[in-house]
């Protein structure tokens, strides 16, 4: 008899060593995953002013060659041409 005793002694130990374990490894999981979104949130607010500094950088371009620069003048011609368009493209839409 003590020999079972001993057996399910010894299982009792092993399956609460377990679960403490499987405690510990939820605890991690739940941590690692808050980290991540933090990581996710921080790359997208990343991402988001990368793409403000480009327009930024887009538009100094512009007023740059504007001021009578030759770099991009090209590029600003472009810019302007198509920003004709699109207020002939809105009169003509309110005009209807």
């Amino acid at each position: 008899m003590s020999n079972i005793e001993e057996i399910v002694d010894a299982l009792e130990d092993k399956i609460s060593k377990m679960l403490r374990k499987v405690d510990a490894l939820q605890q991690a999981n739940a941590k690692l995953k808050e980290d991540l979104e933090q990581s996710q949130h921080n790359l997208q607010n990343n991402q988001q002013e990368i793409e403000a500094w480009v327009e930024k950088y887009e538009a100094l371009k512009i007023a740059k060659s504007m001021l009578g620069s030759d770099d991009n003048k090209k590029e600003t011609k472009l810019k302007i041409n198509s920003l004709v368009r699109e207020i002939d493209y809105c009169i003509s839409q309110l005009s209807e």
